[in-house]
C-alpha cells in the first residue's frame, strides 16, 4: 500500500495494465448483475434525480418506468447506489449495437450536462473506500475486464494512465503528478 498526501493506494492502480476496450465487453460495468448499482457520494444523490429529463430521449421505455416506480437511485443503510432493472442494468443505461453505454455520458460529452456520470462509474475499475479514517483506493479485478488488461498491456498503459481524468477529478492535478512520480520510480525499482 502507498500513502500520497492522506491518500492510501494500492500498489497494482500504478503496476497493472489497464485500458477499457468496449469493442469486446460492451459495457458490461453498466450490467453486472447484483443486489445494487454503482456507489454514490452525497452529492451525486440529487444530481442522479437532475439527469432524467437531460437523458430521457435515450432511455427506454422499460428504463423510464423502472425510474418512474422505483427512482434513479436506492438507499441501502445510508449506501447509496444507482438503481438497477431486475437486479442488472442500470437505469441511465441504453444500447448502441449492442453495446450498454451511460445516458448520462452521452449527454455530457455533447455539452448537454456538466455533469459526467458518477465517479465511482468514472473511475473503474478503481474503488474507492475508507480504511482507517483515510480515502483508499483499490483495483477490483473483475473476469469482465480480462480484455482491458491485455488492451493496457499491448499498448503500455497501466491503471492509473487509463483514468487520468476522474483521478484529476477528484483527488486534483497536484496529486496526479506525484502519483506520476512515484509509479515511474516505483516501476523503474520493480522491473
Amino acid at each position: 500500500m502507498i500513502e500520497l498526501d492522506g491518500i492510501l493506494l494500492d500498489e497494482e492502480i500504478i503496476t497493472n495494465y489497464f485500458l477499457c476496450d468496449i469493442n469486446k465487453c460492451k459495457g458490461e460495468c453498466c450490467t453486472f448483475p447484483g443486489e445494487f448499482g454503482a456507489p454514490l457520494n452525497d452529492n451525486e444523490i440529487f444530481l442522479l434525480d437532475s439527469q432524467v429529463d437531460i437523458v430521457k430521449h435515450n432511455l427506454s421505455k422499460k428504463s423510464l418506468d423502472w425510474i418512474k416506480k422505483h427512482g434513479t437511485y436506492q438507499n441501502d443503510k445510508g449506501k447509496y447506489t444507482t438503481n438497477c432493472i431486475n437486479k442488472r442494468d442500470c437505469v441511465f443505461v441504453y444500447y448502441k449495437n449492442k453495446t450498454a453505454l451511460c445516458a448520462i455520458e452521452k449527454e455530457y460529452l455533447d455539452n448537454k450536462t456538466s455533469f459526467r456520470k458518477p465517479i465511482s462509474c468514472w473511475l473503474f475499475p478503481i474503488r474507492v473506500a475508507t480504511y482507517r479514517n483515510q480515502m483508499y483506493l483499490y483495483y477490483e479485478e473483475i473476469e469482465e475486464c480480462k480484455d482491458a488488461i491485455k488492451n493496457g498491456e499491448k499498448i503500455n498503459i497501466k491503471i492509473y494512465q487509463a483514468l487520468k481524468q476522474p483521478l484529476i477529478y477528484l483527488l486534483g492535478f497536484e496529486w496526479y503528478k506525484k502519483l506520476e512520480k512515484i509509479a515511474k520510480e516505483y516501476n523503474k525499482e520493480y522491473k
